[in-house]
């Protein structure tokens, strides 16, 4: 056997050895296709089916005040190229309250009694990846809003997060906002699999990540959750306006 026909063997067997490790990913986690809608922005195509309606925002609610908290980000991207975006995830004031900037698998209901939202979390999702892989760059704000139980963090620099739970559950969890009904995916007893990373740091530009799961069992999941969060406890009106963090090209990797 010659040099060069065991060379393109070996290539041969790390292209399939390298597609056997492939598997199922959601839709757009690269975060390169958007539209926009009465003012919202969408991580979706104008005209998207219910197949590409993976991820959803805040924006639906925040946009009747002539304001976005997710948007695309076309000049600073992790993986530069034609038609490449990334997205951008900013926390803010909104008249007199704080909003967490967000970006999660789902789908956004409706404003509920003027402060809250009703959300649908979790998409289809039916494999055991190991890890979450991307990029991020983030840029923590003071904390100026801060209610029980972190109080404590006011004037501290701000957390975000990205967190994946993988759930058995039959359809996906609702949430009403104002009722602070959260999934802990640290205890909850319908996630099989979490990974999570706490970003607490100015990471001065992107930087990769990969995030092993916590398997809990041996079960298939039925839902995926990704979080992306500018303000880590957004959810109990604690962070720091105008914290921000980008992400691109997330992947689950076998």
């Amino acid at each position: 056997m010659n040099r060069l026909y065991l060379a393109a063997v070996l290539f041969v067997l790390g292209a399939v050895s390298a597609h056997a490790q492939d598997g199922p990913q959601l839709y757009n986690m690269d975060f390169d296709h958007w539209s926009k809608e009465s003012g919202a922005w969408n991580p979706y195509p104008a005209g998207a089916s219910d197949a590409h309606r993976v991820w959803d925002t805040a924006n639906h609610a925040l946009s009747l005040l002539g304001i976005n908290g997710t948007m695309p980000e076309y000049d600073h991207v992790a993986v530069p190229g034609k038609g490449k975006a990334a997205a951008k995830v900013m926390s803010r004031k909104v008249v007199w309250a704080f909003v967490a900037g967000n970006l999660y698998t789902g789908r956004f209901g409706r404003i509920v009694r003027f402060s809250g939202a009703e959300l649908f979390f979790g998409v289809p999702f039916h494999s055991r990846p190991k890890s979450l892989s991307g990029y991020f760059h983030y840029i923590p704000a003071p904390v100026n809003f801060a209610k029980a139980p972190h109080a404590d963090m006011k004037g501290k620099p701000d957390k975000g997060m990205i967190e994946v739970v993988l759930t058995d559950w039959k359809e996906p969890y609702h949430i009403i906002t104002n009722d602070e009904s959260f999934i802990d995916g640290a205890t909850d007893p319908h996630v099989i699999g979490r990974a999570f990373l706490e970003l607490d740091r100015d990471t001065g530009g992107y930087i990769p990540f990969e995030i092993p799961f916590d398997y809990r069992s041996g079960k298939i999941p039925t839902h995926a959750v990704i979080i992306v969060a500018s303000s880590r406890y957004g959810e109990f009106f604690t962070g720091g306006s105008g914290s921000v963090v980008y992400v691109d090209e997330f992947r689950f990797n076998y």
